[in-house]
């Protein structure tokens, strides 16, 4: 096995790494620093966790050992795509070089450029820096990057698809293609992004240790397929099964990032998560760079519990002991899922990653599968067993209570009983079977009193209808009659009305 002394690394380099308990180089560092170290460029392909950030740290301060750097006139630069991964990159320079006389300014938005600028003044051999505050001092006339002896892309296709294009051609334009060395890292290459670098790296090293967008073997993955009761139910659903999925988890999550596609779902999330009594802070780029630190650090010493992020926190930042990474929104890129996932399991330890899909997710998990070349293994929807165990429960005690002999009855069935004592009644005297027991005379007789009853109450009924149209229309006339008495039928019955059919026949 290849060791960090046979890579030609500087002494003082090799004291530091020892003292920080490495002795062994990861396949990326052994495979990427010997080019590097020639004066090459590389393009490095490993996956996430696996010290890509040392493979260019450890030889870009080996080739800085020597020389000075002058004032706004750095000798090396790395661009990183988020603040929190920049300041990691610094924190990394400042364990290895700490043995070599070796200054450096990091240049991140949220900070003074007071501050910075006295930096940049003094001169300082390595710069890491963010895109746009690069190119607010440069704008400002506060630097010069034609001197850049080694220049670093970490976290190469997210710079590059993430709207930074013209930014880094802009950046590169600044520096001398002659004498600078480039070196690009990366967890996923896109061929189409593989193009773009290709403008920028003369006959690089292709460093590739693994397969592209692969994940660790050492995290255990699973994803839960979720649909809510109601549309507009589908949130506080999803967020009560991530509650429910960390129970279930218990003493085995000891913390977890989770992710959130949109920032305002982080706020939500971790407003939600303290509200049922949950240690849970949020992380997104709106966030002021003080705060977004604070939480950062409260969550790698293990003050903070959970960790609710945007994508901000998906891109190189190495906390070793996650236990759990749980993905509340299904990554709308498919690279991202690599990363994201990659938070935990790092240096061979062992995590999980889970995920919660809605249906209309289901499109961006079968690309997740696709670039991953794996079926990410479907879990029990927690949600459901534990309706299912309260049904079963149900059942079994109205089971009990038949069994005791006690008989409950529901509104409808009271209702269906009431109806057919109802119809028994009318059937125990029907009227059909008295008329048929009667003489022919008789019936003809109640025939036409039954006419004639029924002739009553149509006239009655008409009577109330017409009543109740005139005084409708009254009402709709503001009350008044217009001068005109509206004189109906009332008690004044025209006496052949009265008469039945027969006696109306023979007049």
């Amino acid at each position: 096995m290849t060791k960090f002394s046979e890579l030609n690394l500087h002494p003082k380099v090799l004291k530091a790494v020892e003292e920080a308990g490495y002795e062994s180089p990861t396949p990326i560092q052994a495979e990427a620093i010997p080019p590097a170290l020639e004066g090459r460029d590389v393009l490095g392909i490993a996956q996430t966790g696996t010290g890509k950030t040392a493979s260019f740290t450890l030889p870009m301060i080996t080739l800085l050992a020597r020389g000075r750097a002058r004032a706004r006139m750095p000798r090396s630069l790395v661009l990183c795509p988020t603040r929190e991964l920049a300041a990691q990159v610094a924190e990394n320079f400042d364990t290895y070089s700490k043995h070599v006389k070796l200054t450096k300014a990091l240049l991140i938005g949220g900070v003074s450029f007071r501050e910075q600028d006295a930096l940049i003044d003094r001169g300082v051999d390595v710069l890491i820096a963010t895109p746009g505050r690069l190119l607010d001092h440069f704008e400002r006339g506060k630097l010069i990057l034609s001197d850049v002896k080694v220049m670093v892309v970490d976290e190469a296709d997210r710079m590059l698809d993430m709207g930074f294009i013209p930014d880094i051609e802009r950046i590169f334009g600044m520096t001398n293609p002659l004498t600078r060395q480039t070196l690009f890292f990366s967890a996923t290459m896109a061929p189409e992004i593989e193009r773009i670098t290709n403008t920028f790296l003369s006959a690089p090293a292709r460093i590739e240790v693994a397969r592209q967008a692969t994940t660790s073997e050492t995290i255990t993955q699973g994803v839960v397929m979720f649909k809510a009761s109601r549309r507009d139910r589908e949130a506080s659903e999803k967020r009560k099964l991530l509650r429910t999925i960390i129970d279930n988890e218990g003493e085995k999550c000891t913390n977890a990032i989770i992710f959130c596609n949109r920032k305002m779902d982080v706020d939500v999330v971790a407003k939600s998560l303290k509200k049922y009594g949950y240690d849970a802070s949020p992380i997104h780029g709106d966030l002021e760079q003080s705060q977004r630190m604070k939480t950062l650090d409260a969550f790698r010493e293990g003050s903070l519990r959970f960790l609710v992020a945007s994508d901000v926190a998906a891109r190189g930042l190495d906390v070793p002991n996650v236990s759990h990474v749980l993905n509340f929104d299904v990554p709308s890129h498919a690279e991202d899922y690599v990363h994201r996932i990659g938070r935990t399991g790092r240096a061979g330890r062992e995590g999980t990653a889970i995920m919660i899909c809605v249906p209309k997710d289901e499109k961006n998990l079968a690309d997740i599968e696709r670039l991953v070349q794996n079926e990410i293994p479907r879990l029990e929807n927690p949600l459901k067993s534990a309706k299912t165990e309260t049904a079963a429960v149900t059942v079994n005690d109205e089971a009990k209570d038949s069994s005791s002999g006690e008989k409950k009855y529901t509104g409808r069935s009271r209702r269906a009983s009431k109806s057919d004592e109802t119809r028994g009644k009318a059937s125990e005297t029907p009227e059909v079977t008295q008329d048929a027991q009667a003489k022919p005379e008789e019936r003809q007789s109640k025939a036409d009193d039954r006419r004639a009853k029924s002739n009553d109450n149509n006239r009655a009924r008409s009577n109330d209808n017409k009543s109740s149209s005139r005084s409708s229309n009254q009402r709709s006339r503001g009350g008044r009659d217009n001068g005109r008495t509206v004189i109906g039928l009332g008690d004044h019955l025209p006496s052949f009305i009265a008469l039945s059919f027969e006696e109306r026949r023979a007049v």
